[in-house]
């Protein structure tokens, strides 16, 4: 009884920890969303202590901290400068954004996500990685922010001849701070949030002249039920689609990477439901709706944190800070939070998929830069859709739904024999698995759910009959399957075909990952491997 209370005890204490965190991450951004979308830091972090609280409490087991991110941010600034500032119209639309969540989570299409080409998602994420950058060069040289890139980049050449120099100080030393303090600290304390507290010190202590939150409420909101006519729904829905899609689609991205850090697996509907009644409240309150955080969610866990206390603690956190820090938090210069997001900016920008793109095939290059600039330039949701319909029609020639995999299971007399005697606690097999058909990021999503089948089994030989190379989801599918096995203690004996395959693996290091001792190119020799190294264990185990 007293260990499983010191467990239950240490469990809880994780959770906190892992709330202080989050919330800790969560402070800086929701202060500079909320300013970036028009709506003031205020609406950024009460959005994400309403929409964190809800969704912590209705949400999933596991902790999934929530509140406005980058990608939302971006769509509510340019809902905002589409509308010409209407905040009440905007609200309206956060709210229709809240239901079409939950009439969503009651259907299958959130399922749609998973079959979204990565070379859309890394388009749209840098894309509003530059975004966000951009719409805070003004700022950052003490002026306001504009909610159009084009504009933003027109009028910052005319500003570069009446700087602010003060503001541009501190906000150079916010990046200097945030970009450059070192690992071992920044893992304690979040490099943002020590640039956030020197850099406004500084400006408290010196005086200086630069444009600052100046005020932010804290009184509890007043929950509003927005009105409107049903012309006015119908004229703005397209809007509150583009928003519940992105809040939706980030929410369930970051659900799969909880999945991934936890072994579990979360309800997507149960997930999307929740986050769709939390945003709903928000817009009630006139406050900015969000979405799960991956940054601030993976935060979390690492910290320790097991359970959906977690998401509970945190916008208890922000609540405190906000009653006792709101004098400093006015202080807070816009130059600063222009330098935190420049930060968040960079942080989005997926460094990973750049460092390879040499190796990807032009298709897939071909839709990165369309989903990019279009962001970039002209409209995230069209750009998703653009990119979308592009990779589609570059793949057409390929049929996802001949990519299956075929079992064999391998076994000889001498091991079932081993094997039987083993048979209650250990279920050591070889099996031959075949990839039929083209490996793309059509059939890639579906053939790292089949993998999930194989768990258990001591010896998968994988055999890629097809000779074409993969295109980029699909190396990075592979790559997830790998260490997806790798973690199950399967060890992988991969069977290809073409040298070219093996070359592309190797650029990529994913032979490295697997072992070139485990690279066949016959079947027969694999089979063979496989048999010895498991009679040689099962000896062992004798």
């Amino acid at each position: 009884m007293f260990s499983s209370l010191r467990a239950k005890f240490e469990i809880f204490i994780g959770d906190v920890f892992g709330g202080i965190n989050s919330a800790i991450i969560a402070l800086p951004q929701a202060l500079a969303f909320g300013v970036a979308t028009g709506f003031g830091a205020g609406a950024g972090l009460w959005g994400a202590i309403i929409l964190c609280f809800v969704a912590g409490i209705l949400g999933t087991k596991t902790p999934m901290i929530s509140g406005i991110t980058g990608p939302s941010a971006i769509v509510i600034a340019s809902i905002m400068h589409a509308l010409g500032q209407d905040i009440s119209t905007v609200i309206l639309i956060m709210a229709m954004a809240g239901i079409l969540q939950i009439i969503l989570s009651m259907t299958q299409l959130i399922n749609i996500v998973k079959y979204v080409p990565y070379p859309v998602i890394s388009g749209f994420m840098n894309g509003v990685g530059i975004i966000i950058i951009i719409l805070q060069l003004n700022p950052l040289l003490g002026y306001p922010t504009l909610s159009s890139t084009v504009e933003s980049i027109q009028k910052l050449f005319i500003n570069l001849g009446a700087i602010n120099y003060e503001a541009l100080i501190l906000g150079l030393l916010t990046l200097i701070i945030a970009f450059f303090t070192p690992k071992r600290i920044s893992k304690v304390v979040p490099s943002t949030v020590i640039a956030l507290i020197v850099c406004t010190f500084i400006s408290i202590k010196f005086g200086f002249n630069v444009e600052k939150i100046n005020e932010i409420s804290i009184a509890f909101p007043k929950f509003v039920l927005p009105h409107a006519s049903f012309i006015e729904i119908i004229n703005n829905l397209q809007y509150a689609i583009i928003l519940a899609i992105i809040l939706s689609s980030e929410s369930l991205l970051t659900g799969l990477v909880c999945d991934s850090l936890t072994k579990n697996r979360n309800n997507p509907k149960h997930l999307i439901a929740s986050q769709g009644i939390g945003n709903f409240l928000c817009s009630m309150a006139g406050a900015l709706p969000g979405s799960a955080a991956t940054m601030r969610t993976v935060a979390a866990l690492k910290a320790g944190a097991k359970t959906k206390i977690a998401a509970v603690v945190s916008p208890l956190i922000l609540l405190i800070l906000l009653f006792k820090l709101s004098g400093f938090v006015a202080e807070i210069p816009l130059a600063v939070l222009a330098g935190i997001l420049i930060k968040i900016g960079y942080d989005i920008i997926d460094f990973k998929l750049l460092k390879v793109i040499k190796y990807a095939s032009k298709d897939d290059k071909y839709v990165l830069w369309v989903v990019f600039f279009l962001t970039v330039f002209y409209n995230l949701i069209v750009a998703v859709g653009a990119g979308i319909v592009l990779a589609a029609l570059l793949y057409a020639k390929k049929v996802a739904d001949s990519a299956k995999l075929v079992h064999k299971t391998v076994y000889d007399k001498d091991i079932i024999k081993l094997e039987k005697s083993l048979e209650k606690d250990y279920k050591h097999k070889i099996r031959v698995v075949h990839i039929d058909g083209q490996f793309f990021f059509g059939s890639a999503t579906q053939l790292i759910s089949q993998f999930d089948e194989l768990l258990g089994t001591k010896y998968l030989i994988l055999n890629y009959d097809v000779n074409d190379l993969l295109d980029i989801s699909a190396i990075f599918a592979f790559e997830d399957i790998v260490l997806r096995l790798k973690s199950q203690h399967i060890k992988i004996l991969l069977v290809i075909h073409d040298k070219k395959l093996y070359e592309q693996l190797e650029k990529h290091e994913i032979i490295k990952e697997i072992g070139e001792h485990h690279i066949f190119y016959s079947e027969i020799e694999a089979i063979d491997f496989a048999k010895k190294s498991l009679k040689k264990k099962l000896k062992k185990l004798k």
